[in-house]
C-alpha cells in the first residue's frame, strides 16, 4: 500500500519575532531560534535588542509581528497589539530592585536619583507606584551597575542577571519591588511579556500562539541544551547561576499565567493608570 502523499506548502508566511538578548529569553525562544519547534508554512525570523527599544520601536512603529514587550507599555501598544496568554515572566516574590554603593533605606529613595532602564519599562512603573516622588534618569540597563560604582549615581534600578550579581559588585540592595508588591498586594509582578500584532488574525495568533508554547515546552523538556544556548546571552553568569536565573523566569507561568497572573496584570495596569502613572486607560486583550 502506498504512503500518503506529502502536503506541499506553497506560500510561507513570514512572522517576525523580536525578543531581548538576555538569558531567559533566550531560553524561551530556543526551540523556535533553532528549527526545533518548526510550523509548516510558517518561517520565523528574530531580531534581538534591549526590552527598552522593543517598547518604543512597537509604540512608534508596530513592526514586529511578536515582540517582547514591558507590560507597562502595553497600554501604549494595545490599539496594535494584543497580549499573548504565554511567554511572559512574572516575579513570584522577587524582581528589579534598587542597589546602591552605600546602605539605603527604602525610604531613603525620595531623596536620591537612581539610574533607570527606561520609563517604559515595569521595572521604572513598578518604582514610581512604590514611591512616585523619586527621581530617575535613564541609563542603558547593562551600565547602571558600573554607574553606580562610579559614583554617578547614588543608587540603581537592576532588571536581567543584575539581580543575581550586584552583591559580587560590593552593592547593597534597597529594595526589592518583586517582594515588596507581593507583601502589597499578595500577587505576583507582572514584568514582560510577549505581544502580536491584532492585523495578523485570529488564525495567525492561534498559530503562532501554539508556537511560542511549544518552544517554550521544547526548553523545559531539553533544559540542558537550551541553557547551553542561552548561556551564550548570560552576561557574567555561571551556568549554575544562568540555570537560576532562567529558571525564576521561564516556568510553568511562561506557559500559562494563571488567573492570578492575568489578574495581577490589570491590578499593576489599573494602578498605574489611577496614580497618572499611565495616561492611557489599559484595555488588556489576551490571545490563548
Amino acid at each position: 500500500m502506498s504512503s500518503a502523499p506529502t502536503a506541499v506548502v506553497d506560500h510561507v508566511r513570514d512572522i517576525s519575532i523580536a525578543h531581548s538578548p538576555d538569558s531567559d529569553d533566550a531560553f524561551m525562544f530556543y526551540g523556535l531560534a533553532t528549527n526545533k519547534v518548526r510550523v509548516p508554512g510558517y518561517r520565523f525570523t528574530h531580531t534581538l535588542a534591549d526590552i527598552e527599544t522593543l517598547n518604543r520601536r512597537a509604540r512608534e512603529e508596530a513592526f514586529f509581528d511578536l515582540t517582547a514587550v514591558s507590560f507597562h507599555a502595553y497600554p501604549y501598544l494595545q490599539e496594535n497589539y494584543l497580549l499573548m496568554g504565554c511567554g511572559g515572566s512574572v516575579g513570584e516574590g522577587y524582581g528589579p530592585m534598587v542597589v546602591s554603593s552605600r546602605p539605603l533605606a527604602p525610604a531613603d529613595l525620595g531623596r536620591v536619583k537612581v539610574a533607570v532602564p527606561g520609563t517604559l519599562t515595569t521595572a521604572y512603573l513598578a518604582l514610581k507606584i512604590f514611591n512616585s516622588a523619586i527621581q530617575t534618569e535613564t541609563v542603558p540597563f547593562d551600565q547602571i551597575i558600573p554607574a553606580v560604582l562610579a559614583g554617578t549615581y547614588d543608587a540603581g534600578l537592576i532588571i536581567h542577571e543584575g539581580q543575581l550579581t550586584y552583591t559580587s559588585s560590593g552593592l547593597y540592595k534597597a529594595i526589592d519591588l518583586g517582594l515588596w508588591w507581593r507583601e502589597s498586594t499578595g500577587l505576583v509582578l507582572p514584568l514582560g511579556g510577549n505581544a502580536i500584532r491584532r492585523s495578523l488574525g485570529t488564525e495567525c495568533h492561534k498559530i503562532v500562539s501554539k508556537a511560542l508554547r511549544d518552544s517554550i515546552r521544547h526548553a523545559l523538556e531539553y533544559r540542558e541544551q537550551a541553557l547551553e544556548y542561552a548561556m551564550q546571552f548570560a552576561r557574567d553568569l555561571d551556568a549554575n547561576m544562568a540555570n537560576r536565573f532562567v529558571s525564576m523566569y521561564v516556568n510553568e507561568r511562561t506557559l500559562d499565567y494563571g488567573a492570578d497572573g492575568r489578574e495581577a496584570i490589570r491590578r499593576l495596569l489599573e494602578l498605574g493608570h489611577e496614580r497618572g502613572i499611565i495616561p492611557v486607560k489599559p484595555v488588556i486583550d489576551f490571545v490563548d
